[in-house]
Formats: C-alpha cells, structure tokens, sequence
C-alpha cells in the first residue's frame, strides 16, 4: 500500500510542480486523471457513494474523487488551508466504501508536501489516523 501512495504523491507533485497553485479544483482533477494514467495506474472517478440508514439505500450525493487501484480514496482540493471537516470528509468515504487508505490533496500551496494528508481508517478498534509529509 505505501508503494501505491508513493506513486500517488509522486502523481500529484508532478502535476503541481507543471501548472502550480491557484487554479481550481477540476484543473488539478484533469490534470491528475492524465499523469495517474500515463503512470499506468487504474482508478475511477467521481465515484458516487450511497448511505446505509436503517436498511434504505440512500443516495446523499457523496462523490469520490479518485478512486485508485481499487483501495486507495483521494480527495483533491485547491483551498487556502485544509481544515479538520476536509480530513473528516475523507474519513467518512473510507467508512462508507469501506475502504482503510485515504489521501487529501490541497494543491492551492506553495509546496505540496505542506498539502498532503494521509489518512486510514483503522477498523479493529474504529480508530483514525492522520499524517502530513512535513
């Protein structure tokens, strides 16, 4: 799984170190979808996730950014700063996919390193963690 995140990263700082911050969002999702594919790797995107409520499927318009090689989420922002609802968010698709490895991705930073967040979700005992690059 950490080779599968590196190469993710490795995605990601290729596309900012190209066009740099201060572009939306959908920039940076087209930008990424392009290196992901010509680095070989498979993924999904825009990836709708329903809501289990007491038995009834509920579709509350949740959608993946990215869903690569089957088990890695990647969520893509272009924001000032990252807030605890943007980890929070990514926490909730690895829930609801059932997923364990996320990755936030502020590009609207100098540096991207400064913008990278590793999240899993830890099922045995309902834990999260959270880790940046710096």
């Amino acid at each position: 799984m950490k080779e599968l995140t590196e190469k993710i990263i490795g995605a990601a700082m290729e596309v900012h170190r190209t066009i740099g911050p201060g572009l939306l969002e959908s920039a940076y999702d087209e930008c990424l979808a392009h290196e992901l594919q010509s680095r070989g790797l498979e993924f999904d995107r825009q990836i709708p996730l329903s809501v289990n409520y007491k038995g009834v499927t509920l579709d509350c318009g949740y959608r993946l950014d990215f869903l690569i090689m089957k088990s890695v989420v990647v969520e893509l922002k272009a924001v000032e700063e990252l807030h605890p609802i943007h980890e929070a968010q990514v926490l909730t698709y690895l829930k609801l996919g059932g997923w364990t490895v996320g990755s936030l991705l502020n590009f609207n930073v100098p540096v991207l390193k400064d913008g990278i967040k590793r999240l899993v979700l830890n099922y045995k005992d309902g834990s999260a963690t959270s880790a940046s690059l710096r």
